[in-house]
């Protein structure tokens, strides 16, 4: 700096001097500069637009492939649930209607016992009695032979008309007892078919809602298969939600799988040495943690043999048979491996109560150590036992939320990584256009110290240009 100042006796000429040359410097080679800021704006707004392309192409394959993804998970789903309300369809027909023969032949008897019992329960008319041909025939007898004869036929006719009127009456009754005994055999009959016809009317009506409701079955699956915008928004909202709702699911297992832990984490230590280690871990606790993982695969193995689950291919297409056999083994597993923590439990409250008496007893407290081998204890250990055996069989159903988030977790990470590219995306853009809007700032700066020399050119430029004005107004006069 000194040398600088020094190149004349007075320090103030020196540094003016030295101005006038980096200024007559930079205006030199201002043209050069003002390039060089711009091809370097431009090129860094060419870079930023490239990679803005790059992440915008980036981001429509990955939209696709997760329309892609979130379409056949769908329709795996719609096809899943379809199936089942097949299933139950079939059942329903299987159990209700595979008797159709027996309850047509069943209501056919019974229409033909009423037809036979309503026949049989009609009224006939009864024939004409005896004494109507006996009064004809006194009718046409000749006034003379017949006034020897009249009394005594109408004598008989008398009693003929008596006896026939007992008769008829008794026939009537007899006729009526009849037919109201025929009217109560039909009364069971239209019961029963009353009754066949309801259930029939039952059923068809629950297959009549079940195809409607595989009709919009069918139609979410078209709009699927179709790749319809509403169903690709449907499914996106509804991977969402079952996202989140699964993700709330596993917290609570963990939860379950933490308690679990802790009853069985004591009594291992017993087993197999506190103070051993593998690493920086304790080998009781990673003993516990072990059973633990092995309880759940098993969990998720028997979800998987039941297909209820479908996490493991493999595991769905084993023959009946031999998906059967699975099941009893790894419930048989699950259920020893319960009832090992079922004993770890005991074996806790045990060691808990037994250092619980032995610190009353070093404190010399009578009371407290009776408290602690009190006879209600056993309430605590039945509770923890039954912790023990029920958490392993609970954390079973763990494979169904898992399935959930691990299916719903494609199309959220998709999702995500479409937002993330789209963002990035948007901040190149804007650094793009943010670099030319820095060149200009910079060649602005630039000429700030060149203020005085590009006034003075512009001036120069100005009385050039007015004496040329000037000299063309003087040849035209």
């Amino acid at each position: 700096m000194s040398f600088m100042l020094g190149i004349t006796p007075w320090p103030v000429a020196s540094a003016l001097l030295w101005i006038i040359l980096i200024v007559a410097a930079l205006y030199l080679v201002r043209g050069t500069a003002h390039k060089t800021i711009q091809a370097a704006a431009q090129g860094l707004h060419r870079s930023f637009k490239v990679a803005s392309r790059a992440l915008s192409r980036s981001e429509k394959n990955l939209e696709a492939r997760n329309r892609d993804v979130l379409l056949a998970a769908g329709r795996e789903a719609k096809e899943r649930i379809i199936e089942r309300e097949f299933d139950r369809i079939n059942e329903t027909v299987r159990k209700d209607l595979a008797n159709y023969s027996a309850l047509h032949r069943s209501l056919s008897e019974s229409i033909g016992r009423i037809e036979k019992d309503h026949q049989e329960a009609v009224d006939v008319p009864p024939d004409p009695p005896g004494w109507v041909k006996a009064v004809e025939s006194v009718a046409e007898m000749d006034a003379k032979e017949g006034r020897a004869h009249v009394g005594s036929i109408l004598s008989d006719i008398h009693k003929s008309l008596l006896r026939a009127h007992k008769e008829a009456m008794a026939a009537y009754h007899a006729a009526s007892a009849k037919r109201h005994k025929l009217l109560r055999h039909m009364r069971p009959d239209w019961r029963r078919i009353q009754q066949t016809l309801t259930q029939v009317g039952k059923n068809v009506d629950s297959l009549l809602s079940r195809s409607v409701t595989i009709d919009r079955l069918m139609q979410e699956y078209e709009d699927i298969v179709r790749s319809h915008d509403r169903a690709v928004s449907v499914l996106s909202s509804s991977s969402l939600v079952n996202f989140f709702v699964s993700a709330f699911v596993l917290c609570i297992a963990i939860g379950g799988a933490t308690i679990n832990f802790s009853l069985i984490a004591r009594p291992m230590a017993e087993m197999v040495g506190g103070t051993s280690l593998i690493g920086d871990f304790r080998t009781a606790d990673i003993a516990a943690l072990v059973i633990i993982l092995v309880e759940i695969s098993m969990g998720l193995f028997l979800m998987e043999s039941l297909r209820i689950t479908r996490l493991f291919p493999v595991i769905g297409a084993l023959p009946d048979k031999t998906r059967v056999r699975m099941i009893w083994i790894t419930f048989s597993i699950l259920f020893l491996l319960a009832s090992v923590e079922a004993g770890l439990a005991y074996m806790r409250e045990v060691l808990l109560h037994d250092e619980l008496a032995t610190s009353a007893l070093l404190r010399g407290d009578g009371a407290a150590a009776a408290t602690a081998t009190g006879e209600y204890l056993w309430i605590t250990t039945a509770a923890q036992m039954g912790m023990g055996f029920i958490l392993p069989f609970a954390l079973t159903f763990v494979a169904i939320p898992l399935e959930t988030f691990v299916h719903s977790l494609r199309t959220v990470v998709g999702l995500l990584a479409i937002s993330i590219i789209r963002a990035l995306s948007l901040a190149l853009r804007l650094l793009g256009n943010l670099s030319l809007y820095l060149g200009l700032l910079l060649k602005q700066v630039y000429d700030i110290p060149l203020f005085v020399p590009l006034w003075l050119e512009e001036r120069i430029a100005a009385a050039a240009d007015s004496h040329r004005r000037d000299d063309s107004l003087g040849r035209v006069g």
